[in-house]
């Protein structure tokens, strides 16, 4: 019997193959058994035209045999089979893919849809096995043939017997290397995990003989093993079932079988949409952070399915980074797979999926904060600061579609509060969303620079995580109106009375607060009496656009700039402190002035959390100030 040769193109492909062009080697028994449904779909669409041939779903299936000592794996259907010329086709090119033909010929709407390439997906066999051998007996033939191949060398197709028609492909494993272990592919609990991840939702049953421990009959303390067929997957997707048959713990099932998380979920979305592209998703909003969340090792993404076939287990492009929170999965009929099924092209269809899923989750998201505010909150409690990340990143292109979601907490309402709820009670004659920064909200509360805010009754927000000031500066304002910081130098609260009186009293302290700022030299931009503190004596404020907190936050960050904010060293001169710094001043005492001075500037820096930078020297100013 002569061998063939495979043709220059398919050629090339079984040497891509044999060399591993998947990532993984697993997803040849997905590509075999999609290829198998394929056929069984054929016949389903040859009776809906031949009257003479009855369509009996229980007749189809696909049947896996592991056999360790001949060391061969079998995947057989009872599909339409392959004639010799379909065989020399499909196995020898890939020009003439059967499925890929027949789907052009037959394009529907129906359930029953060809998923596969046949000749595509078939060479991935290549990956995990010497000799693979096809026996096929087509509809309406009496003959059925072998095509056998070892590799890139060629084929052979030869008659052969086989009772029945179908396909039954024999793969004669590798041998086990040190890098791969080929026998796995003939353990049971292998082959049932690589159907249920890629396979669980093909349409017709995949069987395969399993050990079951069990009771024996005469004694149920006593157990035996016992080997039946089962079906091993589950065929229908909970994705293509009505939403009306659905109830809430069937969804919470799914969420526990596809192992999204081991928290429940606090929301799903199921989507059906049947327009411009057809596609159904099942969506998860996760009531608890991933413990891995923040570490290079999560992975975003959502499980794409085309026709009920995994093709990707973390389809990063469905999710933007701001909602990479969201498990589920995404199944199409519309979405252009390249070569292996296993990477998408970035077309049309995917875009405008992940564009209609981003814009279903922010819906989704809305009517959770509006119908039940305690599982929002706990939501935001999670991943709160992944919608502030979003805010900022991509220089704000996103803000608009997030700010809605976004909460702080009120001084006020001592709880959290959105900034459309901020700005529908602010006063007429308010003009900023006054915000406050630091550790926590302990801490926020003795902050002196909230206390002229907070005595002209305004609402101040308190922002507590690193995220939290950065987006903000992104957003710069919410309903026309603008952000300002209770540490900004100009708190837009002061009436022109009280800017004559500052003006004056800046005028009469010019001479003390010019010797203060050449004291702390360039440690300071400036210092000037202070228009917000009432009890503390002391506090910093700041000009531009590094915020104190700012400060902290980058240059914490590893090749740090040495970023400083432009401090201003605000003193409160109705305070008994600054009544004996400006005696030792009037008395023309430099040492005192100098130790006032040096203890100031230091308390307002541990005010803020920013280190002293020489703790022994003022340690020794607080020993000579009690001395």
């Amino acid at each position: 019997m002569a061998t063939k040769e495979f043709k220059a193109e398919s050629k090339k492909l079984l040497d891509m193959m044999i060399h591993s062009i998947y990532s993984q080697k697993e997803i040849f028994l997905r590509e075999i058994i999609s290829n198998a449904s394929d056929a069984m779909d054929k016949i389903y669409y040859r009776a809906l035209t031949d009257d003479n041939l009855n369509f009996e779903k229980d007749n189809y299936y696909i049947q896996i045999t592991p056999d360790k000592d001949k060391r061969t794996l079998t995947i057989s259907d009872t599909g339409i089979g392959m004639t010799e010329e379909e065989l020399e086709d499909n196995l020898g090119t890939i020009a003439q893919s059967g499925s890929l033909k027949f789907k052009t010929e037959n394009e529907s709407k129906d359930d029953h849809d060809i998923i596969g390439q046949f000749g595509v997906g078939f060479y991935s066999s290549f990956m995990v096995a010497d000799k693979v051998t096809v026996i096929s007996k087509a509809l309406d033939s009496d003959q059925a043939y072998k095509w056998e191949s070892e590799g890139a060398d060629g084929y052979t197709i030869a008659p052969a017997e086989k009772d029945s028609v179908g396909t039954e492909i024999i793969l004669t494993l590798k041998e086990d290397t040190e890098d791969e272990k080929y026998s796995d592919y003939l353990e049971e609990y292998r082959l049932r995990s690589i159907i249920k991840k890629y396979s669980d939702f093909i349409r017709y049953p995949i069987k395969m003989e399993v050990t079951e421990s069990r009771p024996k009959k005469d004694n149920d303390k006593e157990f035996e093993e016992v080997k039946e067929v089962q079906t091993i997957n589950s065929m229908v997707p909970i994705w293509r079932k009505n939403k009306s048959e659905l109830k809430p713990e069937d969804y919470e099932n799914f969420y526990m079988e596809k192992h999204y998380g081991f928290d429940k979920p606090l929301r799903y979305i199921n989507i059906q949409a049947d327009g411009m592209i057809r596609y159904h998703a099942i969506l998860y909003i996760p009531e608890s952070i991933p413990f891995d969340y923040y570490s290079k090792e999560y992975e975003k993404g959502l499980e794409l399915y085309s026709n009920g076939v995994m093709i990707m287990e973390k389809c990063s492009d469905m999710l933007p980074d701001y909602f990479s929170f969201v498990k589920g999965m995404v199944d199409s009929e519309d979405l252009s797979l390249n070569i292996s099924r296993e990477i998408l092209q970035q077309d049309k269809q995917l875009k405008l999926i992940a564009k209609n899923i981003n814009h279903k989750i922010k819906k989704e998201l809305e009517k959770l904060l509006k119908e039940d505010r305690e599982k929002y909150e706990t939501f935001y409690k999670a991943f709160g600061r992944q919608l502030k990340y979003g805010v900022y990143m991509d220089y704000g292109q996103h803000k608009d579609d997030l700010q809605d979601l976004l909460m702080f907490y009120s001084s006020k309402e001592k709880k959290m509060v959105t900034l459309d709820e901020y700005v529908s009670k602010m006063p007429e004659e308010q003009k900023y969303i006054y915000y406050a920064v630091g550790e926590s909200n302990e801490k926020i509360d003795k902050l002196p620079q909230t206390e002229l805010v907070a005595d002209k009754g305004y609402e101040i927000l308190y922002f507590t995580e690193d995220i939290d000031e950065f987006a903000i500066k992104m957003l710069q304002k919410y309903k026309e109106k603008e952000f300002k910081s209770v540490s900004s130098s100009d708190l837009g609260i002061e009436d022109e009375k009280d800017k004559k009186q500052d003006e004056a009293e800046e005028k009469a302290n010019e001479g003390l607060f010019g010797k203060m700022k050449d004291v702390l030299t360039d440690k300071v931009k400036g210092v000037r009496a202070s228009k917000r503190l009432k009890s503390y004596p002391v506090c910093f404020a700041t000009e531009g656009e590094v915020s104190i907190e700012m400060e902290k936050v980058l240059n914490a960050m590893p090749n740090n700039e040495n970023v400083k904010a432009d401090k201003i060293l605000e003193i409160n001169t109705n305070h008994n402190v600054f009544k004996a710094l400006k005696a030792a001043f009037d008395l023309d005492d430099q040492p005192k002035v100098e130790l006032y001075t040096n203890l100031l500037y230091n308390q307002a820096l541990l005010i803020e959390g920013l280190p002293v930078q020489d703790p022994v020297a003022f340690s020794n100013n607080i020993c000579e100030l009690m001395g």
